[in-house]
């Protein structure tokens, strides 16, 4: 039996690497080859396994040269440089190891602030310069300040942890941040604005969404305090850089410290000729010990994965054994579009989770479906979510999840029902598998329906009266947005009501808020679903 090779393009330890060869595996150490696109484009396609860091670009075309290639394993969190849709098209695996590298990077950021609230970079260039300018160097101490934690997951929650250490009052924000699990990390838990307003410093401690992206720009800026001090360690096109550079300029914002950039490498950038301004060049997860900890780590999956099938911390695939998937891959599928249906449409802090297994599917691996079903949940929010670190990420949020286990009760073999409650209302929606395999509704807040699953989809909620479907098909209509199908519920007649919309591509911002003028139309809210 031919053993399975694995090329290694980034600079791994080379612990990691001897891993591979122990294993049985034949690896090539090519740490230079992930920065010469060409060569590792002719390369790629000896190979079954990928083993990478940032430094190599897993881009479609590469992925489409890679014929044997099945596993592509990151070490670290971070996979934007990898194209996962064409990777999951291609039936390859993607890996990373999400949590190697949480403290190092908490301490980067507590790094990040106490220099540059002491200004020293800028003050050890003077001095090495022979000058002494203590009055141009005054900082200001952190102790009693008030700290902004936006993202208080793994890492951020160990920078709030540190700083009230270090006497600091922490604020937090973060959609799936309880009550309860702020009140044991010892935060106190805020909404944006708020979050803004009050902050001496911000640290950002969130992956890059579309809901993310630019969080704090000019608007967001103007809210804050004059004088804060701003922190990202996390990811690159989280802040406007143009607009801090002003913010920077005008003194509004005292002093930042940046470790990622919307363009990396950064050798230009508004921010590197501003004073105030501490740089570095993506360093949150360079220690010896984080780097140790995830080159081991991806070392391991990937073996497990080429020797035994075995699936751990995948971003596109849920860890299921190969006697498993048959059954149950369909409804690992129903699952995550259960879960991401009302992680699309919740609106505040989620802080009770209840998934029921009804029937034939109570008797499934509920292990990995609940996982499955939580990773949808909170994957509008955190983006590398995967099933394996999911329920990590709602247990360290608080969040109380509970599964249940019943015979079958109704019309349905077996099915799935997710109830959601949140701060402000409980979301229920079920759901089950036909015979062809695909994943649909049966029932959204209570009401029985009949629906697929598309790709693009528009929610709405209604008081049960005529002219609903008017209304939506002329606004979207007149708008340019066309509708390919539509289902409708209702509970009663002239009681509550839901329209679920299929359409063309994602409907734009301006168009679903006309329609929410309509006083008929109690909600809308757009869908993606990976269908």
């Amino acid at each position: 039996m031919t053993k399975p090779r694995v090329l290694v393009s980034d600079k791994l330890s080379e612990t990691a690497v001897q891993i591979f060869s122990d294993r049985g595996i034949d690896v090539d150490f090519k740490p230079d080859l992930g920065k010469d696109k060409d060569a590792l484009l002719a390369a790629i396609g000896d190979y079954d396994g990928l083993a990478i860091r940032s430094a190599t670009k897993v881009t479609e075309k590469l992925i489409g040269a890679a014929d044997r290639l099945k596993v592509i394993g990151r070490a670290g969190i971070g996979v934007d440089n990898v194209d996962i849709p064409a990777a999951s098209r291609r039936g390859i695996i993607v890996m990373n190891t999400p949590f190697g590298n949480s403290i190092t990077t908490a301490e980067h950021a507590i790094s990040l602030m106490l220099a540059v609230a002491r200004q020293i970079p800028a003050a050890d260039t003077s001095t090495r310069a022979g000058k002494w300018e203590k009055s141009k160097f005054m900082g200001t101490e952190i102790t009693g300040k008030r700290l902004g934690v936006i993202g208080c997951g793994n890492i951020g929650s160990i920078v709030a942890t540190r700083a009230i250490g270090l006497k600091m009052h922490v604020l937090a924000f973060d959609p799936f941040l309880s009550d309860e699990r702020a009140r044991d990390l010892g935060v106190e838990k805020v909404e944006l604005d708020e979050l803004f307003t009050r902050s001496d410093f911000i640290t950002l401690h969130t992956p890059l969404t579309d809901k993310t992206r630019n969080i704090i720009d000019a608007e967001a800026i103007g809210k804050m305090r004059d004088g804060v001090r701003i922190i990202n360690c996390a990811r690159g096109g989280l802040i406007s850089e143009a607009d801090l550079a002003e913010a920077l300029r005008s003194s509004k914002v005292a002093g930042a410290g940046i470790d990622v950039f919307e363009t990396e490498p950064a050798t230009e950038n508004p921010l590197f000729d501003i004073p105030n301004v501490v740089c570095t060049p993506h360093l949150g997860a360079s220690t010896a010990e984080a780097q140790e900890n995830v080159a081991l780590q991806v070392a391991e999956q990937m073996s497990d994965y080429l020797l035994r099938g075995a699936v751990s911390n995948a971003i596109n695939m849920p860890s299921i054994t190969a006697e498993e998937a048959p059954v149950l891959k369909p409804f690992v599928k129903l699952a995550e579009v259960l879960g991401s249906f009302v992680g699309q449409v919740a609106e505040s802090a989620i802080l009770e989770v209840e998934i029921l297994y009804d029937g034939m599917t109570a008797n499934l691996n509920t292990k990995a479906l609940t996982s499955a079903t939580l990773a949808g949940l909170i994957r509008p929010q955190v983006a590398d979510v995967n099933m394996v670190s999911a329920p990590i990420m709602v247990k360290e949020r608080g969040v109380i999840v509970s599964e249940v286990k019943r015979d079958k009760s109704g019309v349905f073999d077996g099915y799935i029902k997710l109830t959601v409650k949140s701060a402000n209302q409980t979301r229920s929606v079920a759901g089950t598998v036909f015979a062809d395999g695909k994943p649909r509704f049966i029932q959204i807040k209570g009401i029985n329906l009949d629906a697929e699953i598309g790709r693009n989809m528009v929610y709405t909620t209604n008081n049960d009266a005529p002219g609903i479907i008017g209304i939506l098909g002329t606004t979207f209509g007149s708008n340019g947005v066309n509708i390919a199908n539509f289902q409708l519920g209702r509970n009663r007649p002239g009681g509550d009501a839901i329209a679920l919309l299929y359409v063309d591509d994602p409907v734009p911002e301006h168009v679903l808020n006309k329609v929410r003028e309509f006083p008929e139309i109690l909600s809308a809210k757009p869908l993606v679903f990976d269908v």
